[in-house]
């Protein structure tokens, strides 16, 4: 059982960070802001796949001012990204944001960001200080070790705001290198109370990035560090929540649709595990149910994790046993496998949701 970091509560829109709320997904849009179509479209497909709280760039005022515009079509809280300029934070403010992200290493004057910080507190607008490792200062104690630089560039954005009788804050130490990462999370986590958002930046395409976002989410995670996540790629925002759900599934924190288990095939299997498992999966991509379905090739592991998960099948020469509930409910020939299973997962799906 993880035990996880206790953290002071708020509130992104309707959606609780911190306490003892569920680790929340987020996502980024990745659509120009101006174009309000496109970036509701996307942020449609985001809340489909179960992301509770996306970021949209803020390039500009015009981008600033859309936020109102998308806000009446969608329902899950935005968060305006503010770089170098203080003036579209407050237009953000002015439209609606839910939330704020404020990089300290792009946004330095004392002064503007008083503005912002009262601007936020009036509305009860929450400022996530996003910190990333590639924007900190050059000048900022260029002496110090890089994790260092990031959680005391962090700790004075903190003072400043508290200074301004501001406390609904957010904080993220992000870097590419996975142990700077880790090592600047662990820094912070026993200094301040405010909730942790995790993230590997920029972690790469969707493979690579994946697994190192996995890697360095879930080191924290495991250690009961992190309120919320977002997972880096250079991919369609619906795969960054996608990974987010599986790292948190994996550990046991969060639990939405399906989980597939499926053997990696060998010498041993006679039938096409690859094949059916590719199509089991992308057919669990439209169930939100959460079951483990196991797709196993052979005699040696597949009764047993077959029997272990709600539905599965386990693979003879050219045929499979169909197994529910961990007990054999038919055997069948290897072309009707697939639509066997998906009867068997439909018939469960339909359960569950007659039951809650």
């Amino acid at each position: 059982m993880i035990q996880r970091r206790i953290s002071i509560p708020l509130m992104v829109g309707d959606v609780t960070v911190g306490g003892n709320a569920p680790v929340v997904v987020q996502s980024m849009a990745k659509t120009d802001t101006r174009d309000v179509h496109a970036t509701v479209s996307q942020i449609r497909e985001l809340e489909d796949c179960g992301c509770e709280i996306v970021r949209v760039a803020i390039q500009d005022e015009q981008a600033a001012a859309s936020i109102s515009s998308i806000k009446k079509v969608v329902s899950i809280p935005l968060v305006a990204d503010i770089h170098f300029d203080y003036r579209l934070a407050l237009a953000a403010l002015q439209s609606g944001a839910d939330g704020l992200r404020l990089n300290p290493g792009n946004l330095r004057d004392q002064e503007q960001i008083a503005k912002v910080v009262t601007a936020a507190r009036e509305r009860g607008v929450p400022i996530r200080i996003g910190v990333n490792g590639g924007s900190v200062p050059a000048n900022f104690q260029p002496a110090a070790p890089l994790t260092e630089r990031m959680v005391n560039i962090a700790l004075q954005q903190i003072e400043l705001l508290e200074s301004l009788d501001f406390n609904l804050i957010k904080v993220s130490l992000k870097a590419f290198d996975v142990l700077t990462t880790v090592q600047a999370y662990r820094l912070i986590a026993d200094r301040i109370s405010y909730p942790l958002h995790l993230g590997i930046t920029e972690a790469g395409l969707a493979k690579a990035g994946a697994i190192r976002s996995a890697v360095g989410i879930g080191i924290l995670l495991h250690q009961g560090i992190g309120d919320t996540v977002r997972v880096s790629l250079s991919a369609p925002p619906a795969e960054e929540v996608f990974a987010a759900y599986e790292i948190l599934k994996s550990l046991g924190l969060r639990q939405r649709g399906p989980t597939l288990v499926s053997c990696p095939s060998c010498g041993r299997a006679e039938i096409d595990v690859t094949a059916l498992a590719h199509k089991v999966g992308r057919y669990l991509e439209k169930v939100n149910t959460p079951l483990k379905v196991a797709v196993m090739g052979c005699v040696v592991n597949g009764p047993g994790e077959a029997r272990d998960a709600d539905v599965g099948v386990a693979g003879g020469k050219g045929r499979g046993a169909i197994f529910r509930s961990g007990k054999v409910v038919g055997t069948v020939p290897e072309e009707d496998l697939l639509e066997t299973l998906m009867a068997e997962v439909n018939a469960l799906s339909l359960e569950a949701t007659e039951h809650e």
